[in-house]
């Protein structure tokens, strides 16, 4: 019998339940001997192929596809959706998400049950389906912990090369591999391997050193969480070309007096608007760039803005989703040229209510591109134009009619500072200050909100797919911890009421006078859900919105892009629109792009640690003045005053008296003393350490000389639990000894 042909074998792999090898296709297929030799090889030329690839046992599955059992690791875990990805993926292209099967979250592992999978979860795991639909079963829950990572080489007391991990919250320094090439101050990226004490880190990549180099503490970021910084020449060669994409035919308003609202450093222009009287109400216009024009479903452009699933921000640079000929060039509504855009025409009640909307595919000239401050100090009669009359004073008016609308609404009212790093002309920092809000941000982004609403409701109404802005209502398990919290600061929450967002608001503005104010908005910050993207609409919560949608900021956004595209095709706007299998899509894009927001959020944030860090370094050993940010059982975190960064200030720093944590209260009380260290409190404290790398702090008390490790703690034994780990829950189990980071 001749073996079988390829398209035979393919099928055959391909259809399998189970694992297949070649003594299964050989059993299936009749082969012996010599057949089987040719079996083997057919086999290896379809793997060179890449119509086949190996997977474990020797066994095999379709190329580019995944095998039937893979180790996967969860990157997603929003309500009873679980998204995971797998940890291995050698092929051209992003890697595949495979939906993890409810209720799965209990799987056995190691012997011991296992809460609710979260991000960052490993398992292994039996898949089904075909691309891009994977469906995964959890066999088995697998250890918990990076396989890569990426850290600074350092030398220890003995001279030995270890891997300081550039997370904060990673503890523990990995010996490096003895054979590895490697000097002290080496940034590299390596492969943990062995188990336990056995553990070694294995050298795969050296980016040299972060400061001799040329790397910035952005680049750090983005080497850590594995973001795509570069753009492939087929990319770019596809933004240049539809850079020169003719705008028409499109309508023509280009005798509107948009202009654009930004801050001063803006990298690119999404949105710009106009407002003029009509009746008793208003009629708002804002035009968004026509990101769908120049990015068509299906190109490598769009795979690689897929991909990205949003721009990055960094104190010195940004990673665009798009390339620069479209994010700062065609896209960018830049004054003086015509450009393309997709216009929110809508109808506002005098209360500020929308009464209706059409959308337009528009050619427009912007009037001016303003800065806030400028725009501000314009309508405040600070600085001479004539845009006062007749295009501010009118979005202004506009704007405190859609205040009567938000006032009605009653949205979370959450202002929390907002730091922004100052760097001189040679990228040295020059100071790290407060952003200013001004009334002409809230035109801005009331605006904004109203239009993202308009498309949701038009896209609603046309029965078309739609990329939802989700924002669930808090979870019971926040609320009660954050009713313990306030209970201990004398502040009354009841949890027998509905919830809403006028319950946290009232809470806020009768204690806004309140010197520990801070941390009670803080408090209510951190019991919120997160928001995410989704076609199944949940509502936005903070925003007391009932459908809300992302269409203001495709440049940055592929929500948006998404948004734009349904839109077009909704209103028969002509090219670019949804293909007609997006619909179904929209569930598995919606994790992809939460996921990559949560990516660039953690970026930008721990980007910021470490620019405050290099802020600090001139003052270690200097004593600063802070406020205790948060309170665990190990100790406490710090943030420094107008300049912020969290440090840490171990419990072994308190001295010899003995501390117990109370987690309801958030403190920690000496057990001799009675001395308390509350969530708030400001105190001096002495700058021990100041990290670059990392971006953590370490502080002393001043006058206080730590103990060595070893001294047991107190916890408060007499108050029950409460609250889930956010809210306290995550202190040292009993026993662990003072002095250790955690």
């Amino acid at each position: 019998m001749t073996p079988p042909d390829r398209d035979a074998i393919l099928a055959f792999i391909r259809q399998s339940p189970a694992l297949v090898g070649k003594r299964e296709i050989a059993r299936a297929f009749h082969l012996h001997g010599a057949e089987r030799q040719a079996l083997k090889q057919l086999l290896a030329e379809l793997e060179e192929e890449g119509l086949l690839d190996s997977g474990p046992g020797k066994s095999f599955h379709p190329g580019g596809s995944l095998p039937r059992v893979a180790v996967l690791q969860i990157v997603s875990s929003q309500g009873a959706r679980i998204i995971a990805r797998p940890e291995r993926w050698e092929h051209d292209g992003p890697a595949p998400d495979v939906v993890v099967a409810s209720g799965q979250g209990g799987a056995r592992g190691g012997g011991r049950r296992h809460d609710r999978l979260q991000a960052g979860d490993r398992i292994l795991a039996r898949i089904s389906g075909e691309p891009p639909r994977f469906q995964g079963t959890v066999i088995k829950r697998l250890p918990r912990g990076q396989t890569h990572i990426l850290g600074v080489v350092r030398k220890d007391e003995r001279g030995a090369m270890q891997l300081q991990p550039v997370d904060k919250r990673s503890r523990r320094h990995w010996p490096i591999h003895h054979g590895d090439d490697v000097t002290p101050g080496m940034l590299v990226r390596a492969e943990l391997k062995g188990t336990g004490q056995r553990c070694v880190a294995h050298v795969t990549d050296r980016l040299g050193d972060p400061f001799a180099t040329g790397l910035s503490l952005s680049d750090i970021a983005i080497a850590a969480k594995g973001i795509p910084a570069e753009f492939a020449e087929e990319v770019i060669a596809e933004a240049n070309r539809s850079e020169g994409r003719q705008i028409t035919p499109r309508e023509d308003w280009t005798a509107t007096p948009f202009v654009t609202i930004d801050p001063p450093d803006a990298r690119d222009f999404d949105d710009a608007v106009c407002a003029v009287a009509e009746g008793d109400g208003w009629r708002l216009q804002v035009a968004i760039a026509d990101v769908s024009w120049y990015v068509r479903p299906g190109t490598a452009l769009d795979r690689s803005a897929f991909d990205r699933g949003n721009s990055i921000y960094f104190p010195d640079k940004v990673v665009p989703m798009l390339p620069e000929a479209l994010s700062a060039g065609a896209c960018s509504l830049r004054s003086g040229s015509d450009k393309a855009v997709l216009v929110a025409d809508m109808r506002l009640s005098a209360e500020g209510r929308l009464t209706g909307w059409t959308f337009h595919r528009a050619r427009v000239r912007i009037v001016q591109n303003l800065a806030y401050e400028q725009a501000q100090a314009i309508f405040d009669g600070k600085a001479d134009s004539p845009l006062r009359t007749a295009v501010l004073d009118p979005l202004w008016n506009c704007w405190k009619a859609l205040m009567k609308a938000r006032a009605h609404r009653d949205p979370l009212d959450l202002e929390l500072p907002e730091k922004r790093v100052v760097l001189d002309e040679k990228g040295h920092i020059a100071d790290i200050v407060e952003r200013k809000r001004l009334d002409a941000h809230r035109v801005i982004e009331e605006m904004m909100i109203i239009a993202n609403v308009a498309a949701a409701k038009a896209l609603e109404a046309r029965k078309a797919p739609v990329m939802y802005r989700n924002h669930p209502s808090p979870d019971r398990e926040k609320l009660t911890g954050l009713k313990d919290y306030l209970e201990t600061l004398g502040v009354n929450f009841a949890l027998g009421q509905v919830i809403k967002t006028s319950v946290f608001n009232r809470i806020l503005h009768r204690n806004k006078e309140r010197p520990d104010f801070p941390e009670i908005s803080e408090a209510v910050l951190r019991a919120q859900s997160q928001a995410f993207y989704g076609p199944r609409n949940e509502g936005h919560f903070g925003l007391s919105l009932a459908s809300y949608a992302h269409f203001t900021s495709p440049i940055r956004r592929y929500a948006d892009v998404l948004v734009h595209r349904a839109l077009v095709g909704a209103f028969n706007l002509g090219e670019g629109g949804l293909p007609d299998d997006a619909g179904p899509r929209f569930a598995a894009i919606g994790e992809h792009i939460s996921f990559t927001e949560r990516r660039a959020m953690e970026a930008e944030r721990e980007t910021l640690d470490r620019y405050v860090a290099r802020f600090l370094s001139a003052k270690v050993g200097q004593t600063v003045h802070a406020r205790i940010s948060g309170v665990q059982a190990f100790g406490f975190f710090a943030t420094v005053e107008k300049v912020g960064g969290d440090g840490l200030v171990p419990v072994s720093a308190l001295g010899a008296e003995r501390f117990r944590f109370d987690e309801a209260g958030r403190f920690l009380e000496g057990m001799e003393s009675g001395r308390r260290f509350v969530q708030g409190q400001w105190l001096d404290l002495i700058l021990e350490e100041a990290d670059l790398i990392s971006g953590g702090l370490r502080f002393s008390l001043p006058g206080v000389e730590a103990v060595a490790p070893g001294r047991r703690f107190g916890r408060d034994s007499r108050r029950p639990r409460s609250g889930g780990r956010s809210e306290g829950k995550a202190g040292p189990p009993k026993g662990v000894r003072r002095g250790r980071r955690g």
